[in-house]
């Protein structure tokens, strides 16, 4: 040390080690229509010539130009409506650059997945998958706040509900054993049919808790919560695998607020019939169709 200031590093030097340390968001078009729609902006990079695959392979590129320069980046859905409404609000010129940036500024919330050099083609399913269950997730959180206070004790439903959900999945996990566990909620809600789908490896050790993939919990515990709240007439199907077993399916319906155990004839007609066409489907060979188990707690209040 003798005093002398390191003129070793450039501004250069300092810039790129901070755009390194700057997390970046890119706003990804779903589909054709999508970038469609934008080609309309006569500011948009793409006009009518270009094809939506041209316009992937431009994303794919600067994904890998940013994950060389080891920029930290957030991939999101960009939805054209969305975008028009958000600058109606603001007051934003919607044919500008500046109002796009500002716009996909915002989307590296919950609906926004880390690039990790994923091709855009299949980074593109995930998160359409992330965005659709973040959108499941927010109506069935609107709907349980929504939801009345018992006119008997002035219980606040959608917060009974919810707590009644989470234990719910807690005895599901807990009599279900050791294995690899696969859940499905269905709930047909006022405007939309909600769906939430789980999957949980509960350790051989009892004492261990079960390993839920990411939001997985949150969204299906929200989703039977908003089924409860509703006393709608959904339905819940858990799959269980096991070594050295056969797999086993068990089911409940929803009816009137409580989650109620089928017999094992119900958990195979439910789970041997197409949904959509109501015609049969051959059963799985290697798996057991077994009656549903009590789970739900009778509530006196509601």
């Amino acid at each position: 040390m003798n005093g002398t200031p390191d003129t070793s590093r450039t501004t250069r030097d300092i810039s790129g080690t901070l755009r390194r340390e700057v997390p970046s968001t890119v706003g990804l078009l779903a589909d054709p229509g999508d970038f469609a729609a934008m080609r309309d902006y006569r500011s948009f990079c793409f006009d009518h010539h270009d094809a939506y695959a041209d316009y992937l392979r431009h994303v794919d590129a600067l994904l890998r130009t940013l994950a060389a320069e080891g920029v930290p980046t957030t991939v999101a859905l960009f939805d054209p409506d969305e975008y028009a409404d958000y600058c109606t609000e603001h007051g934003l010129d919607p044919d500008t650059a500046a109002a796009r940036t500002r716009f996909t500024a915002g989307l590296g919330g919950p609906g926004g997945l880390p690039y990790t050099g994923q091709p855009v083609e299949e980074l593109l399913p995930l998160l359409v998958d992330a965005s659709l269950r973040q959108a499941t997730r927010e109506y069935a959180s609107m709907l349980l706040a929504r939801a009345r206070e018992c006119a008997d004790c002035g219980t606040d439903i959608g917060r009974a509900s919810f707590e009644r959900a989470t234990d719910i999945l807690r005895r599901l996990l807990a009599v279900a054993g050791p294995g690899h566990h696969h859940l499905v909620c269905s709930v047909p809600a006022p405007d939309e049919q909600l769906l939430a789908v789980l999957h949980a490896e509960t350790p051989d050790d009892p004492s261990g808790p079960p390993r839920i993939e990411g939001p997985e919990g949150l969204e299906f515990v929200t989703v039977l919560a908003a089924g409860l709240a509703l006393g709608a007439a959904g339905g819940l199907v858990l799959r269980s695998t096991t070594e050295g077993f056969q797999d086993r399916v068990h089911g409940w319906r929803l009816d009137r607020g409580r989650l109620i155990a089928l017999n094992a004839a119900s958990v195979f007609d439910a789970y041997c019939t197409d949904a959509e066409t109501g015609e049969p489907v051959a059963p799985e060979p290697g798996v057991e169709y077994c009656p549903g188990y009590e789970v739900d707690l009778p509530d006196p209040h509601h």
